[in-house]
């Protein structure tokens, strides 16, 4: 059976940097993701919002390429991954909830490992480590090993890696967790920076980050998508009937469940 139309809000609009179109997966007899599709253009900041366990984390795998779907397809920057697997992954940043850093390497040879599997080389490489490591004040950590580094930075190594090769989309899984309100205000600010011209989706469980942090909203649940709205639109539905945004997306998770 032919998978739906995509049915993200941006499905008509021209060039979306990420798409995801009917994405399935099953553990076992567990059905993780039943038919997942949306779409991120250039410049959104689009929130992954969902309970633990409600697909975030298999969805971002998929599209990063580190897990095989069960059925439906991707693309990424009109590439199809199944067909160009490197090209897509050349694309990519991807920040995982768990890092996956080598324990005992030290921060800048990792840096620069990244930097050089994605095809940075010579002055471009050191000029692209010098940027993250400024931006994403590291110096204090350069000479240490991974294994030595506070949670804190752990997650910033990780992001610095993910950005490397300065990808056009941006997968990012709890990209806050482990960070002080100084550092997050810090990464609250490097999306913004980041954005114009980027696709970048992150999922998260808290809602002030979304609110704080994104133009648009995507909920799972139960491995299914069950809202997808610009924050602006949820902000004025939410003023209109005297509630919250979170009200709003507790309704819908619930509306799904009594379905």
């Amino acid at each position: 059976m032919q998978p739906p139309p995509f049915t993200g809000i941006l499905a008509d609009m021209p060039n979306p940097l990420l798409r995801a179109h009917g994405l399935h997966k099953r553990y076992g007899a567990k059905l993780a993701l039943a038919g997942v599709s949306f779409d991120v253009a250039p410049g959104e900041v689009v929130g992954f919002l969902g309970a633990n366990g409600a697909g975030k984390t298999t969805t971002l795998r998929i599209l990063a390429g580190t897990l095989a779907a069960d059925g439906g397809e991707v693309e990424i920057d009109g590439i199809d991954p199944g067909r160009s697997p490197l090209a897509a992954r050349a694309r990519v940043g991807y920040l995982p909830e768990h890092d996956g850093l080598f324990e005992g390497m030290q921060v800048e040879d990792l840096l620069r490992f990244h930097g050089a599997s994605r095809g940075l080389a010579g002055q471009a490489l050191a000029t692209r480590v010098a940027e993250l490591v400024a931006r994403l004040d590291l110096r204090a950590v350069l000479a240490a090993r991974v294994h030595e580094c506070s949670l804190g930075y752990r997650r910033r190594v990780a992001l610095a890696a993910a950005l490397v090769n300065d990808p056009a989309v941006l997968l990012f899984d709890e990209p806050t967790h482990g960070l002080d309100p100084l550092q997050i205000r810090a990464f609250r600010a490097l999306l913004r920076d980041l954005s114009p011209g980027r696709a970048i989706l992150f999922s998260t469980h808290v809602l002030q980050e979304v609110e704080a942090s994104c133009n648009r909203v995507v909920l799972i649940d139960e491995g299914r998508i069950v809202l997808d709205a610009p924050l602006a639109v949820l902000q004025a539905q939410a003023k209109a009937a005297g509630s919250s945004i979170e009200d709003l997306v507790v309704e819908r998770t619930l509306a799904r469940a009594r379905a």
